[in-house]
């Protein structure tokens, strides 16, 4: 038995040009022992999804790893529907987590998810639907910087560029829980709420010579998520997000190394002890990264916006104006509901 239903997808050519909402085709047969079927509650959007419209080798891959058409978004949170014997979980679960970047695919009514590819677990009960699908990349970005600095920190003093963006609030948290000190930049709007998120001391860029704040402190470790390289070498372990680039469309993470030989050198020199270390990080999709992410308070989970289903595309022209607080996320309930032939 098959049928379609309506699904936010992506061609080329860049946002908003390739967004698109899509009938796409939907295959009721059974999951495999690994997959759950969800039903979507919500999915959160994120700058990635705006990157790959963008992307110009996605057209050149094959079709079995991408198709034409790509989902959008990763992150969400639903209903199992249907559980393989071999996933973890049972029709009726409440779960959140996120799927892989290729083939993509949560602004839709209902998802295939393969748990040995993806993350996912249990949706606490006293979380909303949106709150829960807002956590998965940035938690997982976080606690992956985290992880990377954890050893070069002795003297416990931390920096946060980007306070106040999605990652950077709950690096700032989780560098607090572990009892580092912890300074971030952020605007003077958002002082307030970055002290919130536990920051001992923040540096308004609007106003302050960041790198000069940042030297006069002396981290350890600094952890980027705005881009640039105006604090490069301020601390002896350097672990970034999106590399140099500045452009919130243009690709982040480690693909940047392909095309920026100077963060390939910098990252190699200071393997070999000829400067300060420096990574540029992709999330890692860790269940028990996620996990951890279960005891964080409610009122520490930050959305800037909630939208309805077919409001995807002002989701996304809110998510890229650079100046949200927290994520923007898309609820489900809006979506036509899928049909069966």
């Amino acid at each position: 038995m098959s049928g379609d239903m309506m699904a936010w997808t992506c061609t080329h050519g860049g946002f908003p040009k390739a967004l698109q909402l899509s009938t796409i085709p939907y295959d009721i047969g059974p999951v495999k022992s690994t997959e759950i079927r969800v039903r979507t509650k919500a999915a959160s959007i994120n700058p990635v999804d705006v990157q790959l419209m963008s992307y110009p080798l996605l057209s050149r891959l094959p079709s079995f790893a991408s198709s034409s058409q790509k989902g959008v978004g990763e992150d969400f949170s639903g209903v199992v529907e249907e559980a393989g014997v071999d996933s973890g979980f049972r029709a009726g679960d409440e779960v959140f987590g996120i799927i892989p970047f290729v083939p993509g695919g949560t602004l839709q009514e209902k998802i295939i998810v393969d748990t040995r590819k993806s993350v996912v677990v249990d949706k606490p009960i006293d979380w909303t639907w949106e709150q829960a699908a807002a956590l998965p990349l940035v938690w997982l970005t976080a606690r992956t910087t985290i992880e990377e600095i954890e050893s070069y920190v002795n003297n416990g003093k931390v920096v946060v560029l980007g306070g106040s963006s999605s990652c950077g609030m709950y690096a700032i948290h989780i560098a607090k829980q572990r009892g580092w000190t912890v300074v971030a930049s952020c605007s003077s709007r958002n002082t307030d709420f970055v002290r919130s998120m536990g920051a001992d001391d923040t540096i308004d860029y609007t106003t302050t010579s960041v790198p000069e704040q940042v030297k006069a402190f002396g981290p350890d470790v600094i952890i980027d998520f705005v881009g640039g390289k105006e604090c490069l070498g301020l601390a002896k372990r350097y672990v970034t997000v999106v590399g140099d680039k500045t452009d919130l469309t243009s690709s982040g993470g480690r693909n940047t190394y392909l095309w920026n030989p100077q963060m390939l050198l910098r990252a190699f020199g200071g393997r070999a002890g000829l400067g300060p270390s420096y990574t540029c990080i992709n999330l890692e999709f860790k269940y028990s990264f996620l996990e951890e992410v279960l005891s964080l308070p409610p009122d520490k989970i930050i959305i800037d916006s909630i939208f309805e289903f077919d409001q995807a595309t002002e989701a996304f022209h809110k998510l890229i104006t650079g100046h949200t607080r927290g994520k923007v996320v898309v609820k489900m309930s809006t979506c036509v509901r899928v049909r069966y032939a």
